[in-house]
């Protein structure tokens, strides 16, 4: 579904209609070698028969976007890898869509030219209220960029859910592979590890004593890590409670707005 229609159940007309829609910016930035980065930008408004001076226009507001004016007139060997896929970014949108596919656009750029990609992204998706549809496997990426996520397993959406939601979620895969991997220590004998997320604008601050208090128990933390994702904190912790408080501490930390798995005599978490 795109723009709420179904590509699938699209004659050819209004396939090629929705397609246009349809921006793409591919992992290799896929520029013709013998045209310029404004020839390029141009290809897809001469193959729809816009004028010459329309073409002009356009592409030089396109260009200026992206911050490449000055780069018009050379050619794709000419730019830095990073510059390419402005030039690209550039061509998808020339047909003013309203969904910007982002197909492993930034593997293979170094992390400083990746920043500078995604902040564009990001600028051209408010000012011209785009959806960006962004597919790769970089974890770091999508927690710069995403709202919403969904995890792809044999061609199928197996997991989706707003980025927060999956981070905070400690049952889940996929929030698991996007959260930062902290080292933990070994609980002592007699007391069981648990793994806790949770987003700060909705825990108390001093969770833990509370915890404690209410079990009349001791809290140990193993280890943390945390995140910020829109302003808001996103951590992982991991601590350890006598063994047989396990459930109650887990139950409790419920309430607190926490979510957590704790680990089994095997080594296996289990969701409680």
């Amino acid at each position: 579904m795109v723009n709420n229609q179904n590509l699938t159940e699209l004659g050819s007309g209004e396939l090629r209609d929705a397609r246009r829609r349809i921006g793409t910016v591919f992992q290799s930035s896929s520029l013709l070698s013998r045209r310029t980065a404004a020839e390029n930008v141009a290809l897809p408004l001469e193959f729809l028969g816009v004028t010459k001076g329309q073409t002009r226009s356009r592409v030089a507001e396109l260009l200026d976007r992206v911050g490449l004016t000055d780069r018009a007139h050379l050619y794709p060997h000419q730019l830095s890898g990073g510059q390419r896929q402005r030039v690209g970014i550039a061509r998808a949108l020339a047909l003013r869509p309203s969904v910007l596919l982002s197909d492993e656009a930034t593997s293979g750029l170094d992390p400083q030219t990746t920043d500078s990609f995604l902040e564009l992204l990001r600028e051209v998706r408010q000012e011209l209220d785009l959806a960006v549809v962004f597919i790769t496997h970089e974890m770091d990426t999508i927690v710069k960029v995403a709202d919403s996520v969904g995890r792809l397993d044999a061609g199928r959406i197996v997991e989706k859910g707003s980025l927060i939601d999956l981070l905070t979620d400690s049952s889940s895969v996929l929030g698991r592979s996007l959260r930062p991997r902290g080292t933990s220590a070994d609980p002592e004998p007699g007391q069981r590890s648990i793994e806790l997320t949770y987003n700060s604008a909705n825990v108390p601050t001093d969770w833990i004593t509370r915890i404690g208090t209410e079990l009349a128990i001791p809290v140990a933390v193993l280890g943390a890590a945390v995140q910020v994702v829109d302003g808001v904190s996103v951590g992982s912790v991991t601590v350890s409670v006598p063994d047989a408080a396990a459930a109650a501490f887990i139950e409790s930390a419920a309430r607190h707005g926490l979510s957590g798995t704790a680990a089994t005599a095997f080594g296996v978490e289990v969701a409680a």
